[in-house]
């Protein structure tokens, strides 16, 4: 889990990095892109500094503002060959495998749940 802490932190320090840079790019204050997502500029703000995840629940309006996809804003430029960039890929790689194994675990106890389920009702 620890593991998976520190690349959630990384993923979204990546992501709001990209944020400022596009937001630059397109020369719009925090206040502006904040108000076409309805939200404060501090919580915009926090988007950008990676202190938030709520970019998740906006990612659509997002990448219509910038101009760009989803997997755009998620990607990690490889071109720079930064070595952090290599770690956040591989770490992206071990979360991955890590909610896989979640979901496996939550599909058996929504199975056994239903077992209980039925065995209550007869």
């Amino acid at each position: 889990m620890l593991l998976e802490r520190k690349t959630v932190l990384i993923m979204h320090t990546v992501v709001g990095n990209k944020l400022k840079i596009l937001r630059k790019n397109k020369n719009m204050s925090q206040e502006e892109v904040a108000d076409c997502l309805h939200i404060s500029q501090s919580a915009y703000a926090r988007m950008e500094s990676g202190e938030s995840h709520s970019w998740a629940n906006h990612i659509l309006t997002i990448c219509k503002i910038y101009d760009i996809t989803p997997e755009d804003l998620l990607k990690v430029d490889l071109d720079k060959g930064s070595s952090s960039n290599n770690t956040v890929n591989q770490i992206s790689g071990e979360i991955i495998v890590q909610y896989e194994e979640r979901i496996k675990e939550l599909k058996k106890v929504i199975k056994d749940l239903k077992k209980d389920k039925k065995a209550l009702k007869s």
